[in-house]
């Protein structure tokens, strides 16, 4: 998808500012309204720009109003444009998530609230279940799981943080994650227990499984699954494609990782729990890495440039 951006800025720097966008050729159009804004007070400029030139448009904004208490910009995801006369541009158009997009798109998956909380629960919930099921209903609960509980999005955020050098960015992401995956493996083990206390299973059965077994000795196929799954996620994050975000982490053995901390401690065999929290380090390395990579080479030859905030 294109950009389009509703960028405000005191009237002192719109001319210059309107002179530098209407040169870029990847500026499709540039509509303004002068005196538009009354919060901040200013005026308002419209562009509708291709993914490729946007990070060049925010740079040339930030240098146009050095005091940021004076700038707003909106940005979204214009459906097509339609301009004859730049058709060969816009086709060739690239996909890529701007810095300030990927952050306010993890903030909202990532933040520590109730729904967050309790979709992590609710999916250690059910992944506790599928960890002694049968094959089929097994592979549903853990998909479910992945798909229910966001526990993908705070995770990216620390290599994102990294890279861009944003302290508050990462404590966020890394307080978001811990306390996620603590509330997803209590969940895991109080549902555990209570399926054991019902006579529904038990800690034999939970050793015995065999996706349990490569969950605590994953073999290079497993781990080749869950490397490639961190590096599409990242991946997705960056080209701005999340609605298929979930794929990622049904392929990654995080949840399922965790829900086996969980259910260890809950039946007392914490060698059980200590190998899924091994496993759950594994797949969290994985995509520290993945992250730091992918977002380190988006900085270094895309995107050049720090976030406005």
């Amino acid at each position: 998808m294109h950009r389009t951006l509703e960028i405000t800025v005191p009237a002192a720097a719109t001319e210059a500012l309107c002179r530098q966008l209407t040169a870029l050729d990847e500026v499709i159009s540039l509509t303004l309204a002068p005196g538009g804004s009354r919060k901040p007070t200013g005026d308002v400029l419209t562009v509708h720009v291709l993914n490729r030139g946007a990070d060049e448009v925010l740079r040339r904004v930030r240098a146009a109003v050095p005091d940021l208490a004076q700038l707003s910009v909106v940005t979204s995801e214009a459906t097509s444009f339609i301009a004859p006369a730049h058709h060969e541009a816009i086709e060739s158009d690239r996909d890529e998530a701007i810095w300030e997009e990927m952050e306010s798109g993890l903030r909202h998956q990532g933040r520590i609230g109730v729904n967050y909380l309790l979709l992590m629960a609710l999916g250690g919930i059910i992944c506790a279940v599928g960890l002694v099921g049968e094959p089929v209903p097994q592979a549903v609960a853990f998909i479910a799981s992945a798909i229910i509980a966001p526990g993908f999005d705070p995770m990216t955020k620390l290599p994102l943080a990294l890279v861009l050098r944003r302290g508050p960015l990462f404590w966020l992401g890394l307080r978001s994650s811990l306390l996620g995956y603590a509330v997803l493996i209590v969940a895991a083990g109080l549902t555990f227990a209570g399926l054991v206390a019902a006579g529904e299973t038990s800690a034999a059965a939970l050793a015995a499984n065999p996706e349990v077994h490569h969950l605590r000795h994953p073999g290079l196929m497993e781990l080749l699954v869950s490397g490639a799954g961190a590096v599409s996620g990242v991946l997705m994050l960056a080209a701005f494609r999340r609605s298929f975000q979930a794929g990622p982490l049904i392929a990654m053995a995080m949840i399922p990782a965790a829900a086996l901390v969980g259910a260890g401690l809950a039946v007392g065999r914490p060698a059980l729990a200590w190998d899924g929290l091994v496993r759950f380090g594994l797949d969290w390395l994985f995509v520290l890495v993945a992250g730091l990579v992918v977002f380190g080479l988006k900085q270094a030859r895309v995107h050049q440039r720090q976030p406005l905030m």
